[in-house]
């Protein structure tokens, strides 16, 4: 079995469970103030999915290093086709909230089992590779996600984007159950017995988690507020569209060029230079006064997301193969589970006590902590 013949399931897989995310994204807020509820009730709906996932994400991961990815990957994608049925019968913010935090169970056995399997086959010294091109299949979910949910909710109405998201979890399901072969995981040391404690005692994971928790809990709050700034630069809704889905696809784009050049160079710092170019455009995105200067310093941004993801991800699974791949990859996605929940929350305090360019000088000021956490954790493997 070679990574090349399962990259395309793979890829499917990952692609379908983020571009469910992305179809929910545009249309919940509005399906949820249609009901009546409040902007209490809809902030717990959007923290439902990443409060559960983050919960079981690690424990999923373990269990697939000892059971198999396939059963939980097919599994994961069953569930979450036909928990999104919910999405149409549900009747209050309770009935949402629960199918939100089922769907998040599911997510668990999804894309990080997704991305486990392919750090499994991946060969040594290309592992940036396979995690540019499993970054672009992530991210595009994103990308088009809210394209599709909104062209289809504007057309057909919010049912059929529904049964869109529930058709693609299908197909992928179908796919994974028959041309997807059970991952031989390359097993050392005591055949993956250590604790999540041992693991957490190696300096890179704990460098890789302190880095994605910052930077997760900076750009949570960022995605949630970076709207309502170009609004106020007098920007219309369309145009906004356009800025988030070129930043988006700015990085699917580019992850696997990116994921080369996390092979050819030296991980640690390309994961340091990128952030300190992503903090730098933060403080920089208050002062942009038109459409054009907000979209360069997106593009940007997306570039520098785009060998910054690859080269976490390849590092990620370089430990994996002493600690667990599942296991090691699922805190990876724990960290940034939390920071996506906490993230506007916190950033939603300081805009409502300072304003809005707060928000963004508080997500740089992550940035600095996260690269500042990660230099100190993983300050041997510089030398």
């Amino acid at each position: 079995m070679t990574i090349q013949k399962v990259f395309p399931v793979l890829a499917l897989c990952i692609f379908s469970a983020t571009l469910g995310i992305g179809i929910i994204s545009p249309l919940l807020p509005l399906y949820v103030r249609d009901m009546g509820a409040t902007g209490v009730g809809l902030g717990v709906i959007m923290a439902c999915y990443a409060i559960s996932n983050s919960v079981v994400v690690p424990f999923i991961g373990r269990l697939s290093d000892r059971k198999g990815r396939k059963v939980f990957l097919t599994i994961g994608l069953l569930a979450y086709a036909l928990i999104s049925v919910g999405y149409i019968y549900a009747g209050n913010v309770i009935h949402l909230s629960v199918v939100r935090l089922c769907q998040g169970i599911a997510g668990a056995m999804t894309t990080p089992v997704a991305i486990a399997y392919l750090g499994d086959l991946s060969p040594e010294g290309e592992e940036g590779k396979w995690m540019g091109y499993a970054n672009a299949a992530f991210f595009s979910g994103f990308g088009f996600g809210p394209l599709i949910g909104g062209m289809v909710t504007e057309h057909l109405g919010q049912t059929a984007a529904f049964l869109i998201l529930i058709g693609l979890n299908l197909l992928a399901f179908l796919i994974a159950l028959i041309f997807l072969p059970e991952a031989r995981q390359r097993k050392t040391g005591e055949e993956f017995n250590l604790s999540f404690r041992e693991m957490a005692r190696s300096d890179m994971v704990k460098g890789l988690f302190s880095f994605r928790l910052a930077q997760a809990i900076g750009r949570g709050g960022i995605s949630a507020f970076l709207p309502i700034f170009a609004s106020l630069m007098g920007l219309s809704i369309s145009v906004i569209g356009i800025l988030l889905t070129v930043n988006v696809l700015a990085v699917t784009l580019l992850a696997p060029l990116g994921g080369r050049v996390a092979d050819k160079f030296n991980r640690r710092n390309l994961i340091i230079l990128t952030n300190i170019i992503f903090t730098a455009i933060l403080v920089t995105i208050p002062l942009a006064d038109s459409f054009w200067t907000l979209l360069g310093l997106l593009l940007i941004q997306g570039l520098s997301a785009s060998i910054a993801m690859p080269s976490a991800t390849a590092l990620v699974v370089e430990e994996g193969r002493k600690y667990g791949m599942g296991s090691t990859m699922s805190m990876f996605f724990l960290a940034m589970g939390v920071g996506v929940a906490i993230g506007p929350i916190i950033s939603g305090v300081i805009r409502d006590s300072l304003d809005i360019s707060a928000v963004f000088y508080f997500g740089a000021f992550m940035g600095i902590v996260g690269t500042g956490l990660f230099i100190w954790f993983t300050r041997r493997y510089g030398k």
